[in-house]
């Protein structure tokens, strides 16, 4: 999130995937509380202060009244001097009121201001009541399996994956690659159940996975999608979003930034771990597209996760930082289960197995030798990126 708040559906496969609806409803409910305590006050005050103007300005006006009544009743003023001295009083009163009525709205609009720059001061790194359910991990022990699975999104009718069988083994680092619209984030939305197959199954250790508690399911999963969300929250907060539960440890926090080398992003701010990100609040800091992503990143290595789950995640780093990115994912990885999607073969080529999608179908397999020996559609894409760096 930056300074325009995202469309929903960008953010919900991300609030589904961390579990973080608890977290922000948590908050919700506090700022929301606090404010309305903060509008009841203002308006409790700013209703005592016109009721104080309008009974003072009432009062004055009727005990004029009074005067010039009595006066004319002994006689020291004439019924011309009453009609005319009531007249202008009328007049005059209803000038006061006007000024009385000015003076408790600009006394109002103080009130909302002193209550802006408190805003301003004070401190926004107040959380909200950690998540108490907690849910053991799924071990993925053997593979994960997709059994011809189907799937369309509602309202389509052209199938976004068709027949699709493939088997992820445990401590395998799969690759998905293909054009634009091959499936392939289709596909992972499918492994962490944002969407179930309309025909087919995919099994995990055997068992279906409509089988597993949703929120286990994906506490085992650290997924990073391409469009990941901007948090207008402290550096901490936006990687501890990767395992909310976690959002006190910070040591957890500190290990999942080295392994993204977002630690170097966050050494750079002026409060680091506690520094604003963002310009939706005062001294916020915005951070460039590449700082963002290893941001983004280190959320998927704060869940520690049996299954990691890449969708073009370097898309926005220079091709230095790529290449650090990928040889610390590269060691991290080792003896866990990945799938990485990324349209650089510089970044694939490290996978021990690579498909390759095309109209939501697997067209081949094999690792980046095997696919560059055959005439296919990825030797060809190779060779298009290839060409471009000569």
């Amino acid at each position: 999130m930056s300074g325009k708040l995202p469309p929903a559906f960008e953010t919900a496969k991300e609030v589904k995937i961390f579990g973080l609806n608890g977290f922000l409803i948590n908050r919700y409910i506090r700022l929301a509380t606090d404010f309305y305590a903060a509008n009841r006050r203002l308006a409790l005050r700013r209703a005592g202060w016109g009721g104080l103007f309008t009974a003072i300005g009432t009062v004055g006006y009727y005990l004029a009244y009074a005067y010039i009544t009595w006066r004319t009743l002994t006689g020291e003023f004439s019924v011309g001097d009453l009609t005319f001295l009531a007249g202008s009083f009328r007049r005059l009163s209803a000038l006061l009121e006007g000024l009385l009525t000015s003076f408790s709205s600009t006394a109002g609009q103080a009130l909302y201001l002193n209550d802006l720059f408190s805003f301003f001061e004070g401190d926004r790194r107040k959380s909200c009541r950690r998540p108490t359910r907690e849910v053991s991990l799924i071990r993925f022990c053997t593979a994960l399996n997709s059994k011809t699975s189907d799937f369309a999104y509602p309202g389509s009718e052209r199938w976004a994956v068709r027949h699709l069988s493939f088997t992820l083994h445990a401590g395998e680092v799969l690759a998905l690659v293909g054009e634009n619209g091959a499936g392939k984030t289709t596909l992972v939305k499918l492994l962490t159940r944002l969407y179930d197959p309309v025909e087919g199954r995919i099994l995990l250790d055997g068992h279906d996975l409509r089988e597993y508690d949703l929120d286990a399911l994906r506490g085992s999963m650290g997924v990073i999608f391409q469009d990941f969300v901007r948090y207008n929250l402290n550096a901490g907060d936006n990687i501890a979003v990767g395992k909310i539960a976690e959002r006190d440890d910070l040591a957890r926090i500190d290990r999942a930034a080295k392994s993204s080398q977002a630690d170097e992003v966050i050494a750079k701010l002026p409060a680091g771990y506690q520094q604003m990100i963002g310009k939706r609040f005062k001294n916020g800091v915005e951070l460039s597209g590449g700082e963002w992503q290893k941001i983004a990143i280190a959320r998927a290595y704060m869940r520690e996760a049996a299954v990691l789950i890449l969708d073009e995640p370097t898309a926005a780093l220079d091709a230095r930082s790529e290449f650090e990115v990928f040889q610390r994912f590269k060691e991290l990885s080792s003896g866990k289960t990945a799938v990485l999607i990324s349209h650089r073969f510089s970044s694939v080529r490290m996978a021990d197995r690579i498909l390759v999608l095309a109209d939501g179908a697997i067209e081949a397999s094999g690792t980046h030798d095997e696919l560059l020996a055959r005439s296919s559609r990825y030797s060809e894409l190779f060779e298009l990126q290839a060409a471009g760096y000569r």
